[in-house]
């Protein structure tokens, strides 16, 4: 696994929020790590997936936070360049939220997006 250095600009980067959160999800599992990737879905072709994994894939770029570690998949990296993920309260619900620069259409219901 190697771990990239952090450029804001061509980086997937995390908030303070968000950092906080899944500091404290990761916490209740020991050695895991975020992993973002983006999956075929929706009305407007992509949406984003973060799971906790036991490890990055062998070409994912390997993103670190302070404690939490981030393998962003390499086959969605191009498409995710310059997101700021961040976790912002909506009534009395915590959402995360993506501010991706790439995207050109999203749908409706904010569940997917298209990049150019």
């Amino acid at each position: 696994m190697t771990v990239t250095t952090f450029d804001p600009v061509s980086s997937v980067s995390l908030t303070a929020s968000a950092q906080k959160y899944f500091a404290s999800k990761l916490t209740k599992q020991p050695g895991k790590l975020i992993r973002l990737s983006t999956k075929e879905s929706g009305c407007t072709g992509f949406s984003y997936v973060l799971d906790i994994v036991d490890s990055a894939l062998e070409n994912d770029t390997v993103l670190e936070f302070g404690n939490v570690v981030l393998a962003v998949d390499s086959q969605s990296i191009s498409m995710l360049k310059g997101t700021e993920i961040d976790l912002v309260r909506e009534g009395v619900n915590e959402v995360v939220k993506f501010k991706n620069p790439n995207v050109v259409a999203e749908c409706g219901c904010g569940e997917s997006f298209s990049v150019s």
